[in-house]
């Protein structure tokens, strides 16, 4: 019998992958030959929205019981691109492509849909493609929400409840997965933002916060820091920090840089040196909540990398080469903000 779609496109973070979501994948499965589904928000660091990575995820995704039609699902990911939204579109464009190359179609392309369920202002990407005609519309079950599951989780709260909401192969790796450092160190992350977010609820506004970064760049490297403390302990960072009440943005941004990485350049060389700067203003960039950044670019001539030392927040302070800045390791956003300013030197 032959299907309506010859593929339907299913995008998510699957963080954890749920009941709601293999209720999508089952009914894509009704509706098309093969599915393909698109795991969100590869290639980053672990952290309490994001504990697994895509390999996990996709194993989540392909372990659970699709009644013998597992060789009908295909599983793809893409890394998120906050700061540039066709370019994200894009990715997941040649991701869909490519998942199609082995199946023979060559003489004419394939029929594609994309499923799915638009919630809220967060749905907007299931309008980015709009090649593949309507979205086939599936509303998952409202009790279903994967943030309260990783609330659960990580507060160790109605396991039972959780197994629930989780198909069995799932349930049976977060399991396993509390018994990772991993685990211990996401929980811990965990409640340092759930602590700090808590300093905040007496507010009559909910707060946004102000920081400065600094993008250090010279004969191809760039200047970043070890973070030394949670949210983000061991990971890579810019330098940067909170603006001061009474301080000039730019003015931040220079202090952090030098109590951070105590760099051996003058400081009126540092501000002679700024090339541009922009606010990056992502709503989700920060767990700890709603944080607007204005990162400078400060190009050092070519020459000798001038010494730096890790200080104050920073555990160590680094000239990493270009090549060599992962998105896996990077803290929040920054390594977007890098690929920004490297895009406009």
């Amino acid at each position: 019998m032959n299907k309506q779609f010859d593929y339907l496109v299913f995008i998510g973070r699957f963080q954890p992958f749920h009941i709601g979501h293999k209720q999508v994948i089952d009914r894509a499965l009704q509706l098309a030959d093969k599915v393909i589904i698109v795991i969100g928000s590869a290639y980053k660091p672990r952290d309490p929205k994001n504990p697994w990575t895509a390999h996990e995820r996709s194993a989540m995704i392909l372990n659970c019981d699709y009644g013998g039609q597992e060789k009908r699902i295909k599983v793809t990911q893409v890394r998120d691109q906050i700061y540039n939204d066709q370019k994200w579109a894009m990715s997941v464009q040649d991701a869909v492509m490519t998942a199609t190359l082995n199946d023979g179609w060559t003489n004419m392309p394939p029929k594609i849909g994309l499923i799915g369920h638009d919630k809220d202002e967060t749905s907007f990407y299931l309008k980015m493609f709009p090649q593949w005609g309507d979205v086939i519309e599936h509303e998952m079950n409202e009790e279903v929400n994967a943030t309260d599951l990783r609330t659960l989780y990580f507060e160790v709260k109605n396991s039972k409840y959780l197994q629930s909401l989780l198909p069995f192969s799932v349930y049976d790796f977060v399991v396993r997965f509390r018994d990772t450092p991993d685990y211990a160190r996401l929980v811990k992350e965990y409640q340092v933002i759930k602590k700090y977010k808590k300093s905040w609820e007496a507010a009559p506004y909910a707060p946004v916060f102000m920081t400065a970064d600094a993008v250090v760049i010279q004969s191809g490297h760039v200047l970043l820091v070890e973070r030394k403390a949670a949210p983000g302990a061991g990971l890579m960072a810019l330098p940067g920090g909170f603006v001061n009440q009474f301080e000039r943005i730019e003015v931040a941004a220079i202090r952090e840089l030098r109590e951070e990485t105590k760099l051996k350049v003058p400081e009126p060389v540092i501000r002679g040196s700024i090339r541009r700067s922009k606010v990056f203003d992502a709503p989700n960039r920060s767990l700890r909540g709603r944080t607007i950044t204005q990162a400078f670019l400060i190009e050092l001539p070519p020459g000798p990398l001038p010494k730096v030392k890790g200080s104050d927040d920073a555990k160590r302070a680094v000239w990493v080469p270009l090549s060599d800045v992962k998105s896996e390791q990077m803290f929040d956003d920054h390594f977007d903000i890098i690929h920004y300013f490297l895009g406009t030197l």
